[in-house]
């Protein structure tokens, strides 16, 4: 079974689907709108494609093995309630007319729920997931490791003030290693948790405690026919450029900085500005300055590295996000080659389907070559293998 990584054309939003060598599926954010799911619109169906990929357990229903939130607003967990079981396995509708999806293991951080407020209200979707999450928490502290599918749950950093002490065994720290999706087979990915970083005093790290500023950060090295490390991906949900600077500072001074390293990187909070530069546009114009350690978090590339823009089509002088100046930085960071740097939504309209690499063992492969509307080309990147292929809409 061939591994792949596939982003879905969700306009402003993250949606993306990693499938391993064993089968096993890691879904990262989803943003099904109602336009979506709506026959008469035009809007791409995301909901239909993604559960076209999915597999059916015994008892017919659709699965991921894992479904990991990188933070809760809309656009990035839009469609929840519609499309996926939430509560108890046993509680599943038996009908299932809906055919919602399980999620067998959710990946949650507990600090980003705590740092919503007035300004950053949850949306009913976002609060069914905390509801849900809380949920499996209080069963693992009933039962521990002695549930099932459709009720597990790893904790994607500590909480504040010892909350989650008594919990550690599904806790993954900061800069800790995930190796299993859903308890299932290791050495087919590794995941290093970048972030969210606990902040104990919540008066003293403003610019770090806004809700898109405590976005998981996960970097992804996957591996593809069986060899480890294919493909290295790198997703940050909207993390700010606080937060990318902070990171390069602290693991640069640690001798770490490999870690940020990548294949594949789903630009942060969908090609936005403020990813890169603390300067306003709107007061600053092309005189805004980019913030050269965030710039640098977000450039390590490996040869033949591929940058995915999850957003509506990038225009100039238009709405941030996403932005076209960005844009430009991140063509600059593959050295210029604009063929490396693709966004969902353009992509989907040229190709009318989500945009997916085929991951898999290329040998000495290192030349990119994008595909072509009827031509499924072979990428190679740094000896791993991607491939953008087509996957017809159905």
């Amino acid at each position: 079974m061939t591994a792949s990584l596939t982003f879905f054309p969700v306009d402003n939003g993250d949606m993306a689907l990693i499938k391993l060598d064993n089968g096993q599926h890691i879904l990262i954010d989803v943003n099904i709108r109602a336009a979506a799911d709506n026959p008469d619109d035009d809007t791409y169906d995301v909901a239909t494609d993604l559960k076209d990929r999915l597999p059916r357990d015994d008892e017919g229903r659709l699965y991921v093995d894992v479904f990991l939130l990188s933070h809760p607003d809309g656009d990035h967990i839009t469609g929840l309630r519609q499309h996926f079981h939430l509560g108890p396995t046993e509680d599943f509708p038996a009908d299932n007319k809906d055919d919602l999806i399980l999620i067998r293991e959710m990946w949650s951080s507990p600090i980003v729920f705590r740092r919503a407020s007035v300004n950053h209200k949850l949306i009913e979707d976002a609060k069914a997931w905390n509801k849900e999450a809380r949920r499996r928490v209080a069963l693992f502290r009933k039962k521990g490791f002695d549930v099932g599918d459709g009720d597990r749950i790893l904790l994607m950093g500590k909480d504040k003030d010892g909350k989650t002490d008594d919990i550690m065994d599904i806790v993954v720290e900061q800069y800790g290693l995930i190796t299993r999706a859903n308890q299932g087979d290791e050495g087919l990915f590794e995941g290093r948790l970048l972030a969210p970083t606990v902040v104990e005093n919540d008066d003293e790290l403003i610019d770090l405690l806004e809700k898109n500023n405590s976005s998981v950060i996960i970097r992804f090295s996957i591996t593809g026919d069986g060899y480890t490390d294919m493909c290295r991906f790198l997703t940050g949900g909207d993390a700010g450029v606080a937060i990318w600077e902070r990171l390069w500072n602290r693991l640069d001074e640690d001798g770490n900085t490999d870690w940020l390293t990548y294949d594949v990187m789903e630009t942060p909070h969908h090609c936005s500005w403020r990813s890169l530069s603390y300067d306003r546009w709107s007061e600053l114009g092309e005189k805004v300055k980019v913030c050269e350690e965030a710039r640098s978090a977000l450039s390590q590339v490996r040869e033949g590295a591929v940058i995915v823009a999850s957003c509506k089509p990038i225009k100039k002088d238009d709405s941030n996000p996403p932005h076209e100046r960005a844009k430009r930085e991140f063509v600059s960071i593959l050295e210029g080659d604009s063929s490396r740097f693709i966004c969902t939504s353009e992509y989907s309209v040229e190709e009318d389907r989500a945009l997916e690499f085929k991951i898999y063992h290329a040998g000495t492969a290192k030349k990119v070559a994008m595909t072509a509307k009827k031509t499924a080309a072979t990428v190679g990147v740094s000896g791993i293998g991607t491939a953008a292929r087509a996957h017809g809409r159905k």
